[in-house]
C-alpha cells in the first residue's frame, strides 16, 4: 500500500464513522454513490481521490478513471472546504473546479457534515480535561492568530502610508479621485462646446 494511502486510512476511518452517525450525511453520501472527486494542492503533486460509495467514502492518492469533479486549491483554502469558509471559497473562486459546481458544492457539504470534532476526538486519547484545555489553547492560538494578522497589517500599512510614503493615504487616494472627476467633467465639458462650435460654423 502507498505509505500517503496509510496514512490518509484513520481520516476516511473518522469520516465515515461521522457519516453514519449523522442522517443528511448518509442521505447526502447516497445521493452522490458513484462519484469520484479529486482534490488537488495547487502547485505541487499532492492529489486524493474521494470514490463515494452508498454508505462511505474511499480515500485514495491515484485513481484510474478520470474524476467526475477536480478541486485545486492551496492547502489552506483546501483545508477550509470541510467548514463554513469553504462554501464561500467556492462561491468566490479561491478554488479551481473542473466538473460539475453543483456536485462539488454537495462534495463540500458533505466533508462539512462528516467534520470530527477534534476535541471529541482527542478526549478519546488523552481524556476529556485535558482535551478541553488543548482545545482552548488551540481557540485561544487561532485567535492570536487573527489578531496578529489584523495588527500588523494595520502597522505594515501605517508605516507605507505614513514613514516611507510609499502608498498613498485614503486622504491622498480621494482627493485624486475627485481630481479625476473633475477634468472628466471638464473634457466632456470643452468636447461638447467643440461639437456646438462646429455645429455653428
Amino acid at each position: 500500500m502507498n505509505p500517503l494511502e496509510a496514512l490518509m486510512r484513520p481520516v476516511a476511518s473518522v469520516l465515515n464513522r461521522n457519516i453514519r452517525a449523522t442522517t443528511p450525511a448518509r442521505e447526502l453520501c447516497e445521493a452522490l454513490a458513484g462519484t469520484t472527486i479529486a482534490v488537488r494542492v495547487r502547485d505541487t503533486a499532492l492529489a486524493a481521490y474521494f470514490q463515494v460509495h452508498e454508505d462511505a467514502l474511499e480515500l485514495r492518492t491515484s485513481c484510474d478513471d478520470e474524476p467526475d469533479v477536480a478541486i485545486s486549491g492551496s492547502l489552506l483554502t483546501l483545508a477550509r472546504m470541510a467548514g463554513a469558509p469553504g462554501t464561500e471559497a467556492l462561491r468566490l473562486g479561491s478554488v479551481d473546479i473542473t466538473g460539475d459546481v453543483q456536485l462539488a458544492g454537495d462534495f463540500q457539504k458533505l466533508l462539512a457534515l462528516a467534520k470530527p470534532d477534534l476535541e471529541e476526538e482527542l478526549s478519546g486519547l488523552v481524556g476529556d480535561v485535558a482535551a478541553h484545555r488543548l482545545g482552548e489553547f488551540a481557540r485561544g492560538a487561532q485567535r492570536w492568530g487573527r489578531e496578529a494578522r489584523t495588527t500588523m497589517g494595520a502597522n505594515i500599512r501605517e508605516y507605507l502610508q505614513e514613514e516611507s510614503r510609499d502608498l498613498p493615504s485614503r486622504y491622498e487616494v480621494n482627493r485624486f479621485t475627485d481630481a479625476v472627476s473633475t477634468l472628466r467633467d471638464d473634457v466632456d465639458r470643452l468636447a461638447a462646446r467643440i461639437d456646438r462650435l462646429q455645429g455653428d460654423s
